[in-house]
């Protein structure tokens, strides 16, 4: 039972040892895809004391340039399929932008490689189809897809007080993330060489250079789902791990224009998913708002019959049945939102070396992409989507 006020941080390292008690063996990476994301993530990588970057691929000079700052010893590509082909590589980090994805999952796999994909997975559920049926053809490798809440210690927390019942039937769980791009300029000339035939790949319609689209992938339909997919995955996979739900039974959205030149993609979009646990999650996401820290620009608030509870990036309160002023129990993360993708990392680290099953599977990466492809789809022909769990793909309702 909740006390009132209660407070109790969480502590990660009672379950997840830390970085420096690792003794165990080397793994190998090559990263694919050094841009922002991909160097950081390595960074995070790097904290592994058996953990050796020997490879770094990019199109990009000055990103590949950045990446081989911080990792010397690494050996240079500007063709991924070259590092996949490389002894010396055990696992990849695959950063690359999202239309690339699908390709270099794959490739991977067929290369004997573990992997650790940014998300969202990828582009259209029938990608994700043939994605989530190569990891099952190939159970030898271990692939996490970068939902970070998954091994993040307030989400999992959060999990165990809706399994226990403490919020009695939930029937909606209502999410919101609020933030801006459209104070932003569009991008200037590039400060260095880039291989742009190379970085269109071979699904994106081919286009003459722009170095907006280069800058801002993520909001082209061309190379991505929008920020309502970038956000929506992680938002989504939130949901589904809280709820312990599977792939939603439809989908529908409804969205403003887009309001920042050049962008095909809109900034202001609500999503609801049906699920077959008899609950709807619903999303907003509206990148026309203000700007906020980012501690407070995303909450899911739970909707149970006995209790509410919200749960944002770094605390989580439950409110109880008339007593909603006051918080009958407050959690805080021990090292905060932040420190989740180290969490992931580590996670994939010690299943790389144990063979054990990552927290974020394929399957669970294309279940959160799902419904944003949905979503889009819904947008695109004004309908109810549906998804035939059995024949595995998308029905127009």
């Amino acid at each position: 039972m909740f006390r009132r006020r209660d407070f109790l941080p969480l502590i990660p390292a009672a379950v997840f040892p830390a970085w420096a008690a690792q003794t165990q063996r080397p793994v190998r990476l090559g990263v694919i895809g050094s841009g922002g994301r991909g160097t950081f993530v390595m960074t995070v990588f790097q904290k592994d004391p058996s953990l050796r970057v020997t490879a770094i691929c990019d199109v990009f000079e000055p990103n590949l340039e950045n990446a081989l700052s911080k990792a010397p010893s690494a050996v240079a590509y500007r063709d991924y399929r070259k590092l996949l082909d490389d002894p010396n590589v055990d696992a990849v980090l695959i950063a690359t932008p999202e239309h690339w994805h699908h390709r270099q999952v794959l490739d991977a796999i067929a290369a004997g490689k573990d992997i650790y994909v940014e998300k969202p997975l990828c582009q259209t559920p029938e990608q994700g189809v043939e994605l989530v049926r190569a990891e099952k053809a190939a159970n030898r490798i271990v692939i996490q897809t970068g939902m970070q809440r998954r091994s993040y210690d307030l989400y999992l927390e959060g999990r165990k007080i809706v399994a226990a019942g403490e919020l009695g039937k939930i029937r909606m769980v209502r999410s919101w993330w609020l933030n801006t791009y459209l104070d932003g300029k569009p991008a200037g000339p590039l400060n260095g060489k880039l291989d742009w035939d190379q970085w269109q790949g071979p699904v994106a319609k081919k286009r003459p250079f722009e170095a907006d689209r280069f800058r801002n992938w993520r909001y082209y339909f061309d190379y991505a789902g929008g920020i309502a997919a970038d956000q929506g995955a992680h938002v989504f996979d939130g949901i589904h791990l809280l709820m312990g739900a599977s792939a939603p039974l439809a989908v529908t959205a409804a969205a403003g224009k887009p309001h920042r030149a050049g962008f095909d993609t809109p900034e202001s979009v609500v999503i609801t998913a049906e699920y077959p646990e008899d609950f709807i999650g619903v999303f907003s996401i509206n990148y026309a708002a203000m700007r906020y820290k980012s501690r407070n620009d995303q909450l899911n608030q739970l909707d149970g019959d006995a209790a509410r509870m919200d749960i944002g990036r770094e605390a989580l309160q439950v409110f109880r049945q008339g007593a909603e002023d006051t918080a009958a129990l407050t959690r805080s993360s021990a090292k905060g939102f932040g420190y989740a993708t180290d969490l992931h990392v580590q996670n994939f680290l010690e299943c790389v070396r144990t063979r054990q099953r990552p927290t974020a599977p394929m399957e669970l990466g294309f279940q959160a992409a799902l419904v944003t492809q949905m979503a889009n789809l819904s947008l695109k022909t004004g309908r109810r989507i549906r998804w035939d769990a059995q024949a595995q793909k998308v029905v127009t309702a």
